[in-house]
Order: C-alpha cells, then sequence, then structure tokens
C-alpha cells in the first residue's frame, strides 16, 4: 500500500513538473509515505547538502525537489502550484507573495530566535545573506589593474573598449527576479548604477537568467566578468577552480545583500515537514562561521568593512519596484541603457 501511495503522489508531481520551466529537478527517496515537494532557485549542487542534512533526521520523508527561476517560482505559487516550501533568492517576490496571502504561518522556538528583520509575521522566514559581487576572468583581466568601485569599473570599460566587447555579463532583469531585486536596490542606493549601465550597454553586454550561467562562463573564458551575482555561487564555484582561471571582487563603495528566503505557500499539505526544514535552515542561518556549508550565515557574508554594506530589508519596501507603473518605467531606463545596439 505504501509503494502505491507514493506512486500516485510521484505520478501528481511529475504532472505538475512538466508544467514549469525547470532548470532542475530530483527526487530523493525516504522510507515512508510522506512527500515534501520543494520549489526553489537554489541549484541542486550548492543546496543537496541541505536536503541530505534533512533525511538523516527525518528519514521516512521524501523529497521531491524542483529547481526553478524566481520569477517562474514566483508565477507557480501565485498560480496555486502545489508545493509544500518555496526557497527563494528573490526576497521581494516572495514578500509579495507573502503579503498578498499566498503563504503559511509557521512558528518555534527556532524561528523566535532569528532576528527581527530576518523574518516577517511568521510567513516569510531568511537563513542566509549574500552579497551580490563581481567574478571576473583572471587571464582575461592580465595586465589590468583591477576596479574596487564601480566608477573604477567604468573607467576601465571606457579605456578597453575592444577587449570587453561583447564580454561582459549581467541579468537580464525583464526575466530574472533576482536580477530585477539587485537593480533597482543598487539604482536607488547609487548613482553610479546607470552609469555602468549604460557604458555596459556600449560593449554588448550578455544578458542572463541565471548566477550560475554566468560564472560558468567566466570560467570558461567566454566572458570578461559578470556583474552582480550571488557571491555564495561564486564561491562555491572559486573552490572547484583548481586553476586560478575565476577572481572574486566586492565592490567597496556599495555592496547589496539579499536575504535568501523560505514560505509555506497556502498550497501546502506536508506542513510538519516543511516547517522542520525551515527550522533547520534557520539553526544553520544562525550558526557563528561558514563552515563548510555551501551558503553563508545571516551574520557572515563576508562584506563587513564594505561601504554601503547590509541586506536589503524586508519590509513593504520592497514592492515599490513590483508596482506595475514603477515597474515599466524601470525597465524602460534599462533596456535604453543596456539595449543600444
Amino acid at each position: 500500500m505504501r509503494h502505491t501511495c507514493l506512486a500516485l503522489v510521484l505520478g501528481c508531481l511529475a504532472t505538475l513538473v512538466s508544467a514549469l520551466e525547470i532548470e532542475d529537478h530530483r527526487l530523493f527517496p525516504g522510507t515512508g509515505d510522506r512527500v515534501l515537494r520543494v520549489i526553489s532557485t537554489a541549484d541542486l549542487e550548492v543546496f543537496e547538502p541541505y536536503l541530505r542534512e534533512f533525511q538523516s533526521s527525518q528519514p521516512s520523508v521524501s523529497i521531491d525537489y524542483t529547481v526553478v527561476s524566481s520569477t517562474e517560482l514566483y508565477r507557480a505559487i501565485r498560480g496555486g502550484a502545489a508545493f509544500d516550501l518555496a526557497l527563494s533568492s528573490a526576497m521581494d517576490l516572495q514578500f509579495q507573495l507573502a503579503n498578498d496571502g499566498f503563504a503559511k504561518s509557521h512558528s518555534s522556538e527556532t524561528i523566535t530566535a532569528l532576528p527581527e528583520w530576518a523574518r516577517w509575521r511568521d510567513l516569510i522566514f531568511a537563513f542566509t545573506a549574500e552579497p551580490a559581487v563581481v567574478v571576473l576572468s583572471t587571464p582575461r583581466f592580465e595586465g589590468l589593474e583591477l576596479p574596487t568601485t564601480r566608477q573604477e569599473l567604468v573607467t576601465l570599460l571606457r579605456e578597453f573598449p575592444d577587449r570587453f566587447d561583447g564580454a561582459v555579463g549581467t541579468y537580464d532583469v525583464r526575466d530574472s527576479g533576482l536580477g530585477y531585486l539587485f537593480a533597482t536596490q543598487e539604482a536607488r542606493s547609487t548613482d553610479a548604477y546607470w552609469r555602468l549601465s549604460e557604458v555596459m550597454g556600449r560593449l554588448n553586454p550578455q544578458l542572463y537568467c541565471c548566477s550560475g550561467q554566468m560564472i560558468d562562463d567566466v570560467a570558461d573564458g567566454k566572458l570578461a566578468l559578470a556583474y552582480n551575482v550571488l557571491g555564495s555561487y561564486a564561491a562555491e564555484r572559486l573552490a572547484r577552480d583548481s586553476g586560478g582561471q575565476v577572481q572574486i571582487l566586492g565592490m567597496q563603495d556599495f555592496t547589496n545583500v539579499i536575504l535568501r528566503t523560505a514560505i509555506i505557500p497556502t498550497t501546502a499539505y506536508e506542513t510538519a515537514g516543511a516547517g522542520a526544514l525551515i527550522d533547520m535552515l534557520a539553526r544553520l542561518g544562525q550558526r557563528e562561521a561558514p563552515d563548510t556549508w555551501p551558503l553563508p550565515p545571516l551574520g557572515q557574508t563576508g562584506t563587513d568593512n564594505l561601504v554601503g554594506f547590509g541586506p536589503i530589508r524586508l519590509g513593504p519596501a520592497l514592492m515599490v519596484y513590483l508596482d506595475p507603473l514603477n515597474r515599466r518605467a524601470f525597465l524602460t531606463e534599462w533596456e535604453n541603457a543596456l539595449e543600444q545596439r
């Protein structure tokens, strides 16, 4: 009977997953009938250790893990897709879902111990703090002085247009929820954002949906640099880069830091499993040292000495640029800056 029930559940999950634009998908079988359906923006190679750790204490729970873009995750949950847990780096879209009634509440002693800035109304919970960084190709920068601020990067790109033509990568903010969050928060925090965007726009920039793809293209030498990628993904890639092909730069003038967050959708069935995984992630998020876990804790971002450092706040201000009129105006200005050819 257990195998029959599990097969029926997994058959429904397969139908659900086929309707999404997925980037990766894997089932982690458990010993019982319970299935925890997780939709996430975190790559499997980054997040698998957390899933294995969870199953070490909850071996009866199967985990069906689906990787999608932050925009696709938002659309799926808003459209009523039946997932038990949603994990995303696009904290503005997560906040919008929670604010609009698409999240169930969860409380526990572990959640109560989270800093107030890392949770909102027992509906949305942060478990990492991750800076945006610049990743560059060491061979492509040979002989050049490395920039430490956006103005220095602007100057460098202007002085060597032939070297950087077609070799600068950044997010396509029309499709990437995380890219849009980084762009809007940076635009409201530093005037240098638009100057840099205009200079990039003259260099035939390559536009991406995801940090991982950009970092891989830097490592392969297709890009000279990738702008505003997740520092956690860059660090993970650097750890595998034995040839010294990749370097990570944190801009000294201003650094965005996102909170990776979790919500339990209102469509969730396995709420106990979802709450238990949130608690585990929250405990790891409060650890004092990065240790060997792929994602950094809430208090360890590697940007302590940078000007303008600080996590983007969980709150209604996140929804300003999600307003349709504000979004349309921002995207028009972005397209004018980035698409000049």
